[in-house]
């Protein structure tokens, strides 16, 4: 019954989705169906942004000099910056810092059709100063499954209904982690769910999860980030027939650690 599903990247629709200058914060709102994080409370994340300062996609901290997010998010051409210790990306406090990007570390296996190893390091041209509003978060230590049932957080800049807005603060769900035979079964033929993928969230009435322009966030599992936000149901943020699918990042320990010396 899922054969006709379409499946995208988080980020495809980030540009009708931008907040206008000047717009309102939505408090107790959601990425979808979740809250609003208390300023501060996620030092790793980060917001991903075009040279214009339009936020695009989110991102974690991972070292001093790297950003972790989904490849995707890279377009040939366009210089990245990335903003980070920011709650409010409309409104950037003293505890804000953009950081050019040097380096774009794709994965060499990426595909861009299947979204396989979807996954991409930004080496940054300083190092990010640390404080309490800005602090990476641990990586695995070697390739294990998350559990089925799992609760992980997600966060993110993201739209918090199909063809909204994005919010101008940062948002977060609590979602469950979902066997990969059931994920597979809920999207059909429409896509291969690897080894290096996860899937989570809920799916039609229960949903909580991801929208446009949360692509690159972390699904973080008892304070380590296990995942970074890949793909999701093309435009059905409310009610989608399958979970949301995150880029292993376990799987690509040995591709970090050479980049980065982690």
């Amino acid at each position: 019954m899922f054969s006709d599903m379409v499946y995208t990247p988080a980020v495809l629709l980030v540009f009708s989705l931008l907040p206008a200058s000047g717009l309102t914060a939505q408090h107790n709102s959601s990425i979808v169906n979740g809250a609003e994080v208390r300023p501060n409370f996620k030092p790793y994340m980060v917001s991903v942004q075009t040279e214009n300062k339009k936020h695009i996609c989110g991102g974690f901290l991972v070292s001093d000099n790297f950003v972790m997010t989904a490849a995707h998010c890279f377009t040939w051409g366009e210089k990245l910056t990335v903003v980070v210790g920011a709650h409010d990306i409309t409104r950037l406090k003293m505890s804000a810092h953009r950081i050019d990007v040097t380096h774009y570390h794709i994965h060499p296996g990426y595909n861009a059709k299947t979204f396989e190893s979807d996954i991409m390091l930004l080496q940054l041209v300083k190092p990010a100063p640390k404080s309490k509003a800005v602090q990476p978060i641990p990586l695995p230590k070697k390739d294990t499954d998350i559990k089925v049932k799992s609760s992980c957080n997600v966060a993110g800049w993201g739209a918090t209904k199909t063809d909204g807005t994005a919010n101008p603060r940062l948002l977060e769900v609590n979602v469950s982690v979902v066997d990969r035979g059931s994920c597979q079964r809920s999207w059909g033929k429409t896509v291969t769910i690897t080894q290096s993928m996860i899937c989570a969230g809920g799916t039609a009435s229960d949903y909580k999860g991801v929208c446009q322009g949360d692509s690159g966030g972390p699904l973080v599992c008892k304070g380590t980030a296990v995942g970074v936000v890949s793909f999701n149901e093309r435009e059905n943020c409310k009610e989608p027939q399958a979970p949301n699918v995150y880029t292993k990042i376990s799987k690509y320990l040995c591709w970090i650690k050479c980049i980065i010396k982690y």
